[in-house]
């Protein structure tokens, strides 16, 4: 009696007997086990067809994968990931944390089928005396499906469904797991297993896991290690040795016992678990980087990460294009130039501080491809107030994670240059202006947008450090950046003549709102980021070829296929015409605004931008083989924060101008990124078609007087009734006269 008692309290036997009986509760056991029998007879064969245990085919989307990105050198910068994962081949994980995970796991993994006859009984013993599921049981082919149900899950309901711990549940993975055995062999079922278990410590998978654990690939595992590591899956959050000494203390219990497994099914010898149990858990912690916050270079990151998100090359939807970012386990290489970026940095932080208010950014870029080769701000990345830093992209325009930028001033004034151009003025036809332009109101403006609608202002246009007025020539005029030259131009040539010559360019507003079709377009009132404005300067120099902004070279997918990523160019601009612009705005070096700064001994033409009321101030310029712009501002409010009377870099300014700072920097970083680059020259302007004038030439200068040597007219400048003060200097060798240098300002 004694012995029969003993029987009856034991579960496991009382199941074995229930697997012979014909009760309810035996046909669910035997349902659930008869599977992996072959040859049982009609009665397993009827209760597999009543409770419909066939093999059932399991969709198994993708692992997230994190996706990576690379400079052009070919050295990761970024990354981005939903679960940080790298998935690895069999051979790509060191033998003994395979023999580790399947000893602690599913120690007979090689011998049977979809489940585990043993180990199910086991564990079905000990969920009837438990009232419960207490026990899984699950052979590791079955855990992989119920992984593989959980990562697929789009809703946290679904998600829960995944792993509750029901029958209806364990059978509908029964019937998975008997398809998974049919479809791979073990070692293939063991390495998606590997691949796509949660270790903890935000590692998923086990190339992952051996990184962030221990600062090596899965393949260079040590026993210990390995043992750690399978000790892991069971409850990876209450073992995550980031959690503080408690879940440490769990993390090495579970090691341990992984150990002790290992040496009683004689994979291991005791003295070798007992070595490995004497050793540190040896946590290193290694830091993944994600996210653009964690970037050596975070602007050009943002950038990126915008334009895989907003382009829809990239995903029809932005939930398509956001998974394929998070999950797609990309490698993504980029046109970033190390050397160029340093150049960038170098130079912006030498004159302004992480700590200043008012901001500096530049964009660099590749003339002829749109390749942004550079993007760098004086302030530091993240979103901490305290320490000044910002979450903007302030080289950039707002679809790309920028802000609303900064007004462009004069550097808009090339866009006018390029109108007349194209016109048929030639370099020397010119107007006589006075020291200030006063703008009519709508019913009387001469400005049409181009919706033939007239546009006024109630605003008089003034110059700034060129003085009065005179004879201005498109030459001598964009070297001095005389204010109100342009303006007089710009109602000579047409408000949207300009206008779309800059949409041509590629010119569009930071905050991605339409031009704001103005007379005082050309004095640069529309807000601009200097990718954007560095880019259309690039189409001079490319000869009148407008590229995309490109920041992406390559992609590889998770299965190794390339696609690369080729420059979307096209003509835009007659050849000549663009010549004939280089030819004007390379004098803004020897004889303009850029004067005292000088040039960066190659050929370079640029612009530089001073806004009305001092706002902002820019400089943007080109070589044949790179553009690049410079802005600096206060995105406090360039209005209500303007740049006077500021202190930047530990340097007090009464006025930034465009070459104060700007100038300053775009000349540095310029010098130092085309060190050792060719040094190409620009096309000669057709002299025929652009030199001399044909449409306002300046007037002679008058006859000296033989008595005395001097001019015979003393009441006004040589008979211009238009203008309002003498011209200082006259030019005698027909190219417009020089601008007194040394004014450094625009």
């Amino acid at each position: 009696m004694q012995a029969q008692g003993k029987d009856r309290s034991n579960p496991f036997v009382n199941v074995v007997r229930l697997l012979a009986a014909g009760t309810a509760g035996g046909v669910l056991t035997a349902a659930i086990a008869l599977p992996a029998v072959g040859g049982v007879g009609l009665t397993a064969k009827s209760t597999t067809e009543s409770l419909s245990l066939r093999p059932e085919r399991l969709d198994e989307p993708p692992l997230p994968e994190r996706t990576e990105i690379f400079d052009a050198d070919g050295k990761q910068i970024a990354q981005f990931y939903y679960q940080n994962r790298e998935s690895v081949k069999i051979d790509q994980i060191a033998p003994v944390m395979r023999t580790a995970i399947i000893s602690i796991e599913d120690f007979r993994f090689y011998e049977h089928g979809a489940i585990d006859i043993e180990g199910t009984a086991r564990a079905l013993a000990k969920n009837i005396t438990g009232g419960g599921v207490v026990q899984g049981g699950s052979s590791i082919t079955q855990q992989y499906v119920k992984l593989v149900q959980f990562n697929k899950a789009k809703t946290k309901k679904e998600a829960m469904a995944a792993i509750a711990p029901t029958v209806s549940r364990k059978l509908d993975e029964l019937r998975y797991a008997m398809a998974i055995e049919a479809k791979y062999t073990k070692d293939q079922i063991l390495e998606k297993y590997l691949n796509i278990s949660y270790f903890g410590a935000g590692a998923y998978g086990i190339q992952a896991a051996a990184k962030r654990f221990f600062g090596k690939p899965a393949a260079k595992l040590d026993l210990s290690e390995a043992a750690t590591l399978a000790g892991a899956v069971q409850n990876p959050v209450r073992t995550d040795p980031t959690l503080g000494k408690t879940a440490r203390d769990h993390l090495m219990n579970r090691r341990n016992t992984v150990l002790d497994r290992m040496a009683e099914l004689g994979k291991i010898t005791v003295a070798e678990a007992a070595a490995a149990k004497k050793e540190k858990l040896g946590f290193k912690g290694t830091k993944i980087p994600g996210g653009c916050e964690e970037s050596k270079y975070p602007y050009f990151c943002l950038y990126v990460k915008n334009e895989i998100l907003t382009n829809p090359d990239f995903g029809a939807t932005p939930e398509d294009r956001e998974k394929l970012l998070q999950r797609g386990g990309l490698r993504i290489k980029t046109t970033l130039d190390p050397k160029m970026q340093k150049a960038a940095e170098q130079a912006i932080a030498k004159r302004v501080s992480t700590k200043d208010k008012p901001v500096a950014a530049q964009a660099m870029v590749v003339p002829g491809t749109g390749e942004i080769k550079a993007m760098a701000a004086s302030r530091k990345f993240g979103d901490n107030k305290k320490k000044n830093e910002t979450l903007i992209n302030l080289a950039a325009d707002g679809k790309h994670g920028g802000g609303v930028g900064f007004q462009q001033g004069s550097t808009a004034k090339a866009f006018t240059l390029a109108a007349a151009l194209e016109n048929g003025w030639k370099i020397d036809d010119g107007n006589s202006t006075g020291s200030s332009y006063d703008i009519p109101t709508n019913a009387l403006s001469p400005f049409r947008d181009c919706k033939g609608r007239r546009v006024g202002e109630t605003h008089s246009v003034r110059n700034s450090s060129e003085g009065g007025g005179g004879f201005k020539t498109l030459r001598t005029g964009t070297e001095g950046s005389v204010n109100t030259f342009f303006m007089k131009l710009e109602e000579a040539v047409g408000l949207c003549k300009v206008v779309k010559v800059a949409e041509k360019l590629g010119i569009k507003r930071a905050d991605g709102g339409k031009l704001q079709e103005v007379p005082t377009f050309t004095l640069g009132v529309n807000e601009m980021d200097p990718v954007t404005v560095s880019n259309a300067f690039a189409v001079f120099a490319a000869r009148g070829q407008y590229c995309r902004p490109m920041a992406i070279t390559e992609i590889r997918d998770r299965n190794g296929k390339i696609t690369p990523a080729k420059p979307k160019c096209k003509q835009v601009m007659d050849e000549e015409v663009a010549d004939a612009v280089n030819e004007v705005m390379s004098g803004v070096f020897t004889r303009g605004t850029m004067g005292e700064v000088g040039g960066i001994g190659r050929e370079a033409a640029g612009k530089t931008g001073t806004t009305d009321g001092y706002t902002a101030a820019w400089f943007a310029g080109y070589t044949p083989n790179l553009a690049s712009a410079v802005s600096v501002g206060d995105p406090r409010g360039a209005f209500e924060h303007d740049l006077t009377n500021v202190t930047i870099g530990g340097q007090f300014y009464s006025y930034v101008y465009g070459a104060t700072i700007s100038g300053r920097i775009w000349k540095d970083s310029m010098i130092q990124a085309l060190k050792g680059v060719e040094a190409p020259s620009f096309t000669p302007y057709n002299r025929d078609r652009f030199g001399g004038c044909s449409k306002s030439c300046a007037p002679k200068p008058p006859k000296k007087d033989k008595d005395r040597g001097r001019d015979r007219g003393d009441d006004g400048p040589f008979g211009n009734p238009d203008d309002n003060g003498p011209i200082d200097i006259w030019d005698t060798e027909g190219d417009g006269g020089p601008i007194t240098p040394g004014r450094g300002r625009d």
